[in-house]
């Protein structure tokens, strides 16, 4: 079995190819429905989260994209606010790297 790739600049471009490739606009519908998916249980600490996310900015255009390895980005360039998920394993807000790359791709989506 090959290592595992550990290069954390090595994975940060595969990731931002990958988001390049399937960065797209998604209604605040698709939203909800993208988030019922990940945070099925009323009870999950990141649902309140992502809904009032959505809500705080129901007018924003939104951009969603994901990676090779499954992990699904929310961006709102309106706030220059997103987030990222990777279904039944992590979450969190992006930080300034992802941010600026999220940007720089929505620009240009």
């Amino acid at each position: 079995m090959p290592p595992e790739n550990l290069n954390m600049d090595e994975i940060t471009e595969e990731r931002r190819k990958a988001l390049a490739a399937s960065i797209h606009t998604i209604s605040i519908e698709e939203l909800k429905t993208l988030g019922e998916g990940l945070f099925p249980s009323f009870e999950h600490p990141w649902r309140a989260t992502f809904f009032d996310f959505i809500k705080e900015n129901s007018g924003a255009t939104f951009h969603h994209a994901t990676t090779h390895d499954s992990v699904h980005i929310i961006y709102c360039g309106a706030k220059d606010k997103g987030m990222w998920f990777l279904a039944g394993s992590g979450k969190g807000p992006l930080q300034a790297k992802g941010l600026a790359i999220m940007k720089q791709l929505a620009a240009g989506a």
